[in-house]
C-alpha cells in the first residue's frame, strides 16, 4: 500500500482542519471532519445509533486508505450512512446555521437531529442546507445518507470506474471534502460575485442576499477604497499574471459581520498578434499556456487530498519547475487548492465532469480516422438519460458559481475526448452566459463541432503539426512519457503511452519532444501546451513525480532551462 508522506501524518481526529472557503471568509466555523460513525445498509431506512459497524475518518471515502475503512466501493444496492454528534460553542447562533459539505459522491440526502433538511445530487460541487431550526443548544446528531453508482446511471463520475485500470481509476463514494457549520445573522450577505474590468480600471461586485454593503480594498495593507458602490474605479491598478500574481484584499460588511475575501486585476481573451496568428492573450498581450495535466488523485486519500500542505505542494512544484498553467481534469478541487493557484500564479484550465453510459470504441477511434460524431445522437454517445444531462448543466452551473471568483480560472473545458458528450454547441451558448469573462474550449481532443474558442487537439502517437487559423490552436494534451520507479508503484502494472527503463532516457525525450517538437512550432501558432502529466496515477506511470510526490523522475532544473523557452514574445 503506497502512503505519501501527510498521509503518514494525518490525524484522524482532525483531518483537513483549515478553513476551507478562502475566496469568501466568515468568522464562524466549526469544521465537522474527524471520525464519524459509519455502515453499509441495504435498507435506506437510517440505522439506529448501535447499528452504526465502523468508524470513518471523513472526509476520506470508504474505499480510500486514510478512511479507516478501506474497502471496495458498495454495489449500487446499498446505501452509505454516517453518523456524528456536534455542539454549538456559546454565542455562535447568530441568528441562522448552517451545515456546508465541499462534495458528497453522488447522491446525498441530510438529516440533522432526525430532521430531514436537504438532499443533493452530483459528486463534485459544493452544497449547503440551513438547519437553524434543527439545532439546540445541547448535542446535536448529524446523518448523511449517500449513494454511488458511478458509471451505472450517467451521473458525472471523472476518471472512476467500477472496474478500474488504465486511464480510469479506483471509484469511490461518500463523503470526499470537508464538512462544516457556519453561523450568520438572520439577514446575510449570501455571496459576491467579483469581476475584474480590466480595460475600465474598475472592479464590479454583485451581491446575492442583501444589497446593503460597505466594500473595503486593500492593496497590501493600505486602504484605498471604502464605499458601498457596486462598482470601485481603481486607477493604476497592479495586475495579476503568473509573472506577477497580485492580489487585492478586501473586506464586506454587510448585516453586523464581516466577510473577507480578495481579487485579481486580469483579463483573459482572443487576439491577434503582431504576426496575425489568432493567440490566447493575457492582459490585453498574447500569452503562452504552458502547463499540466493535472488529475488531483493521491494513493491514499484518492480523490481527497491528504492534507492542505499535499495541495499546496503540487502548486509550488509546478510554479518551481516553471510552468505556468495546470488544467484540472475532470476533477473539481477542494478550494484551498484554487487559492494556492491564485497566491503563486497558476492559470488553470478547469474541466467540466463527464457522465454518460459506457463509452463506445467509436468515440474514441472515429476521430483517429478523421471522423467527427454528430453529439445530438444521445444513443451514440451514451447520452440517453435526460435526468443525468440535466444533471450535467445544473453542475455546470454550480461549478461556475463555485469558482468564479478565482482569479486563476482561465479557461472552461466542457467536454474530453467525447466522454459523455452531448449538445455541445448548446453547452457553449450556456457557458458564455453563466461566464462571459473567460476562454471556452468546448471539445477538447476530438468532435469538435465548431463553437468552442479554440481547436484543442490530443496528440499522442501522431506527428505533431500545428495549423494556424481563425481560431487559437492549444494542444490541449500530448506527451505521456512512462517511466517506473521502484517502490513508488500504486500496484506492478504500467501504462503510459510511450515506456522507458531509465531517468536518464526519459529526460533525452522529454527533451527532445520539447526542442524538436514543441518549441519550434510556437511561432507558426501553438498557444498552448498540456503535458502528460503532473504525476504518476495508479497504472498511469507518465507523471513528472511518483504518484507518492517523492521522486522526480527528470531535474526540475532541466525542466525549467526548457521551460524559460516556452514564451511568447510580441
Amino acid at each position: 500500500m503506497l502512503f505519501t508522506k501527510w498521509g503518514k501524518e494525518v490525524d484522524k481526529n482532525n483531518p483537513l482542519p483549515e478553513y476551507p472557503r478562502p475566496q469568501f471568509v466568515r468568522d464562524s466555523f466549526i469544521n465537522l471532519n474527524g471520525v464519524w460513525d459509519f455502515t453499509f445498509s441495504n435498507s435506506e431506512i437510517i440505522p439506529e445509533k448501535d447499528s452504526y459497524k465502523e468508524k470513518i475518518c471523513v472526509p476520506f471515502s470508504p474505499e480510500s486508505p486514510l478512511s479507516l475503512v478501506n474497502r471496495q466501493r458498495c454495489s449500487e444496492d446499498k446505501y452509505l450512512f454516517y453518523r456524528r454528534c456536534f455542539e454549538l460553542p456559546n454565542g455562535f447562533n447568530r441568528g441562522r446555521v448552517f451545515v456546508n459539505f465541499g462534495a458528497v459522491d453522488q447522491i446525498a440526502h441530510v438529516y440533522v437531529n432526525g430532521r430531514f433538511v436537504g438532499e443533493h445530487h452530483g459528486g463534485y460541487t459544493a452544497f449547503s442546507f440551513e438547519i437553524t431550526d434543527c439545532v439546540n443548544d445541547g448535542e446535536n446528531e448529524i446523518v448523511v445518507k449517500a449513494q454511488d453508482y458511478t458509471e451505472d446511471n450517467g451521473y458525472s463520475r471523472g476518471k472512476q470506474k467500477t472496474k478500474r485500470g488504465g486511464i480510469w481509476y479506483t471509484a469511490q463514494s461518500g463523503i470526499w471534502q470537508t464538512v462544516w457549520i457556519e453561523s450568520t445573522p438572520k439577514e446575510y450577505l449570501k455571496s459576491v460575485r467579483i469581476t475584474p474590468d480590466y480595460d475600465g480600471e474598475k472592479v464590479h461586485f454583485e451581491y446575492n442576499g442583501t444589497d446593503n454593503v460597505e466594500v473595503l480594498i486593500y492593496d497590501g495593507e493600505e486602504l484605498i477604497a471604502d464605499t458601498t458602490d457596486h462598482t470601485v474605479m481603481i486607477p493604476d491598478f497592479k495586475s495579476w499574471s503568473p509573472e506577477s500574481p497580485f492580489l487585492y484584499k478586501v473586506t464586506f460588511k454587510a448585516c453586523g459581520e464581516k466577510i473577507k475575501s480578495y481579487f485579481g486585476m486580469r483579463k483573459f481573451s482572443l487576439g491577434i498578434d503582431s504576426n496575425g496568428v489568432k493567440r490566447l492573450f493575457l492582459n490585453n498581450k498574447p500569452y503562452f499556456h504552458n502547463g499540466l495535466l493535472d488529475q488531483g488523485y493521491y494513493p491514499d486519500g484518492l480523490l481527497t487530498p491528504p492534507s492542505n500542505e499535499a495541495m499546496k505542494f503540487d502548486v509550488e512544484y509546478v510554479k518551481s519547475a516553471g510552468f505556468n498553467m495546470l488544467r484540472k481534469h475532470i476533477k473539481v478541487e477542494p478550494l484551498l487548492w484554487y487559492h494556492y493557484c491564485d497566491v503563486n500564479g497558476i492559470l488553470v484550465w478547469q474541466d467540466m465532469i463527464n457522465g454518460g453510459g459506457n463509452y463506445g470504441a467509436e468515440i474514441s477511434i472515429l476521430p483517429f480516422i478523421g471522423i467527427t460524431l454528430d453529439d445530438t445522437d444521445y444513443k451514440t454517445f451514451k447520452r440517453t438519460d435526460k435526468k443525468a444531462r440535466e444533471l450535467y448543466y445544473q453542475e455546470m452551473d454550480e461549478i461556475v458559481d463555485e469558482l468564479y471568483n478565482s482569479p486563476c480560472v482561465a479557461i472552461w473545458v466542457l467536454f474530453n475526448e467525447g466522454w459523455g458528450q452531448f449538445d455541445s454547441q448548446q453547452a457553449y451558448n450556456m457557458m458564455k452566459k453563466l461566464d462571459s469573462t473567460r476562454i471556452i474550449d468546448t471539445a477538447s481532443g476530438w468532435h469538435d463541432l465548431g463553437k468552442s474558442d479554440v481547436i484543442s487537439k490530443h496528440i499522442y502517437f501522431t506527428p505533431i503539426k500545428v495549423k494556424s487559423g481563425e481560431r487559437a490552436y492549444v494542444l490541449s494534451e500530448f506527451g505521456g512519457l512512462g517511466l517506473k520507479i521502484k517502490n513508488h508503484t500504486f500496484n506492478n502494472k504500467m501504462f503510459g503511452y510511450k515506456v522507458f527503463f531509465s531517468k536518464e532516457s526519459l529526460t533525452k525525450a522529454y527533451s527532445r519532444l520539447y526542442k524538436k517538437t514543441i518549441i519550434p512550432q510556437i511561432k507558426d501558432g501553438l498557444s498552448a501546451t498540456v503535458y502528460t502529466q503532473l504525476t504518476d496515477v495508479e497504472d498511469e506511470l507518465n507523471g513528472l513525480l511518483t504518484y507518492d510526490r517523492e521522486v522526480e523522475k527528470i531535474d526540475i532544473n532541466r525542466i525549467r532551462s526548457i521551460n524559460e523557452r516556452m514564451k511568447l514574445y510580441d
